[in-house]
């Protein structure tokens, strides 16, 4: 295909960006219509939502919904962009912790008194505590995922070693010793994939007690490296560096770039994301025989922080009672357990949950939910300053801890001294 012209590409991105952010509203004929930018990416999300969308539209002829395709990729900027410049989608999907920016921002609508009774008591508060800012709530929290170990069946079943159970979960310091027993020449028990470090770092570091950031009395907030914080971290320093059971090359791999070497017998266990079974499903060779098996617990059990995809309704939007009646409407719990499907993840409210085709044995469905109650707000959820602290400190830091080019000493001070100097400057 040649290159377009510069003028004719200009004219179609202007003409994309119009159709997809113009601003909603009432046709002359009185019909509402709301622009909903959705996220979903996988074939069978992408249909799941788009056939929601169908079933509204042919039963509300009186308020249309719009589909608009949006990108994991690019949608911070996408949206910032489409905010400040009053041209943003009525219904917004995103992530819990992309938005704090925008609900502080005054770019979300707060939807405290739109959303019906029975959406706010299904799901659980500590999962609205996810989208709460202030005194406002900016966001339904509508779909989570727990972390899980994706393992090699055949080689644990040839090495002997007890399979964990959410009722007989391993413990931190039992994984490091299993994984070790897994290891040999060229092969590892497990392989991290720690290309970005800090969510998997502190949200696994919960279940060890692991809390990081303190606020105090005046409501400022201080990062503490404690001993609880360290054990996985350590864990995952040790695999590495002293037992030589994870591998070092996948530290600065994203998931999917670890499962040709988990197909291929380099690795015993790959700890991943619940929705990554579906490109298991999709990758693996024929006959490779895997499974999913709960993260390791520590002193507070199986608790994981996370961040769930949310769906916002934008101040800007002239018609938030038409829009809350949507989310109402998707988010019933017929609907929740078909996007939780689609999605290959976990859907929040209490009755979806409940779901029969959420408690099978076949690709470890059933294990990812037994996780679900014990999933909270990831750690940094309202710590303002959090970007930059992750980007400037708690990755650089935690990457070069990991690949033992520092050590933990080192590690704490920089958590700490540098961290609070970056906080210090959002909390003046």
């Amino acid at each position: 295909m040649r290159p377009r012209p510069p003028v004719l590409v200009l004219t179609l991105v202007l003409t994309l960006l119009l159709a997809g952010c113009s601003a909603g509203g009432r046709s002359d004929d009185g019909t509402v219509t709301l622009r909903f930018q959705s996220l979903a990416w996988q074939e069978e999300s992408v249909r799941a939502t788009e056939e929601l969308v169908a079933e509204w539209n042919a039963t509300h002829p009186d308020v249309r919904v719009e589909y608009v395709q949006g990108s994991w990729d690019s949608v911070h900027d996408q949206l910032l962009t489409a905010f400040e410049g009053g041209e943003a989608p009525d219904i917004v999907h995103d992530a819990s912790d992309d938005l704090a920016d925008f609900a502080y921002g005054g770019h979300l609508a707060d939807l405290t008194g739109l959303l019906s009774t029975r959406l706010t008591s299904d799901i659980p508060r500590r999962s609205w505590e996810t989208t709460t800012f202030g005194d406002g709530v900016y966001g339904v929290p509508f779909l989570q995922e727990p972390r899980v170990l994706i393992a090699n069946t055949a080689w644990l079943e040839r090495a002997g070693v007890r399979i964990p159970t959410p009722e007989r979960p391993w413990s931190w310091a039992e994984f490091r010793r299993i994984t070790a027993r897994l290891s040999g020449p060229g092969k590892y028990g497990v392989a991290w994939p720690l290309k970005e470090p800090v969510s998997a770092t502190l949200n696994l570091s919960l279940s060890a007690g692991g809390r990081l950031f303190h606020r105090g009395s005046d409501g400022r907030v201080t990062v503490r490296f404690d001993e609880a914080d360290q054990v996985v971290p350590r864990t995952v320093h040790d695999q590495v560096n002293t037992d030589r059971s994870a591998s070092p090359t996948t530290l600065g791999s994203g998931g999917s770039d670890t499962l040709p070497g988990f197909f291929g017998g380099r690795y015993a266990m790959v700890p991943l994301g619940f929705s990554y079974r579906q490109q298991i499903v999709q990758q693996a060779p024929e006959g490779f025989d895997w499974q999913v098996l709960p993260a390791p617990a520590g002193a507070d059990g199986f608790t994981q922080g996370v961040s769930p995809q949310t769906l916002s309704v934008a101040e800007d939007c002239p018609h938030k009672r038409e829009a809350a009646a949507f989310l109402d409407f998707l988010l019933r719990p017929d609907n929740m357990v078909r996007l939780a499907l689609g999605d290959w993840m976990l859907p929040t409210g209490t009755e979806a949950l409940r779901d029969p085709a959420l408690h099978t044995a076949r690709h470890g469905w059933a294990t990812g939910t037994a996780l679900a109650g014990h999933l909270r707000p990831a750690p940094a959820q309202t710590v303002r300053g959090y970007p930059e602290w992750k980007d400037k400190v708690a990755t650089p830091a935690l990457q070069e801890y990991y690949s033992g080019a520092i050590g933990l000493d080192d590690l704490r001070e920089r958590l700490e001294k540098d961290g609070n100097l970056v906080l210090a400057r959002y909390q003046r």
